[in-house]
């Protein structure tokens, strides 16, 4: 039996590699019968098999897995936004950086197409907020070489709205792959969708990354959630205040005597991030427990 990642799934087959090559796998029914997908990223055991393909035996312990990318056992999820069209909404990152934190998996916010409008504003925020950020542009090559240094030995994927330039990134970090890109629609201010699944690829630093097909804010609003008690715990830059509130059950949405919200008022924590909480606190506020366990 051997052992290996996950690095691409796709119509039923899973391509593993193991160090020396990719083999081409097929799930054993077992997998079917106990309803549990493997993902990419996912480390296995399989058999050899003659012909040279291989028999998915067994998906090993699972640091973490997400669905929206369908990725297991990430260390870093690199959040890609843009200034420039498509613009990012901030809601769509915090959100992500939530799940993300919920899974205990760090997030890198990597604002590209620097060379079309400034991304100084919008890295600011998630400075602030206590979160490794670049600035860059996978057109000029600025800011390349600090996200390589920032990924280098982890697993990581690539994730953002449709048109923000992951496929891009991964082409500068990595000439050989020529991966697909799209142009962004001018009159739609979105991008067409050039990767159609997800693929995780070694770099030369070290790293695996996975890019990942873009997402719409439709995709968003059907991510995974925290449960509303839990949420708080998603923002780091909630952590000095959660213990100063005046009550205990506090929600930090519009209570009085409220830490969170008074370090909102004098600037130590972001407007946009906390705008961003509310809106995720309404919605997990929305989905019965009872819901959320067969989600």
């Amino acid at each position: 039996m051997s052992e290996g990642i996950i690095c691409k799934a796709l119509s039923g087959f899973y391509y593993v590699d193991d160090g020396q090559g990719i083999v081409s796998c097929r799930a054993r029914g077992k997998h079917r019968h106990a309803r549990l997908t493997p993902l990419v990223g996912d480390r296995v055991r399989f058999t050899p098999l003659e012909n040279g393909s291989g028999a998915l035996d067994e998906i090993l312990p699972r640091k973490n897995e997400f669905y929206r990318p369908a990725v297991a056992n990430i260390d870093l999820l690199v959040v890609v936004a843009s200034l420039a069209v498509p613009v990012t909404d901030p809601f769509l990152i915090d959100r992500v950086a939530a799940i993300a934190a919920s899974r205990d998996c760090e997030t890198l916010v990597c604002v590209n197409k620097c060379d079309l409008v400034p991304g100084e504003k919008l890295a600011a925020v998630y400075e602030k907020a206590g979160f490794p950020t670049v600035q860059m542009s996978a057109e000029t090559g600025e800011g390349i070489e600090e996200l390589r240094r920032m990924i280098a030995g982890k697993v990581c994927a690539f994730t953002g709205n449709s048109g923000v330039g992951k496929s891009s990134i991964l082409n500068a970090l990595e000439a050989k792959f020529e991966l697909a890109t799209g142009e962004v629609s001018e009159k739609l201010g979105r991008g067409r969708h050039t990767t159609r699944h997800v693929e995780l690829f070694r770099l030369s630093c070290g790293a695996l990354a996975a890019d990942t097909p873009g997402f719409s804010s439709f995709d968003v609003d059907k991510m995974e959630l925290a449960r509303k008690e839990d949420l708080q715990f998603s923002f780091r830059e909630f952590a000095p205040y959660l213990s100063k509130c005046q009550f205990q059950d506090c929600a930090h949405v519009k209570e009085k005597g409220c830490a969170v919200l008074s370090a909102v008022k004098t600037g130590n924590i972001p407007l946009s991030r906390h705008q961003s909480y509310v809106r995720l606190y309404e919605q997990a506020k929305a989905i019965p427990d009872w819901t959320r366990n067969k989600m």
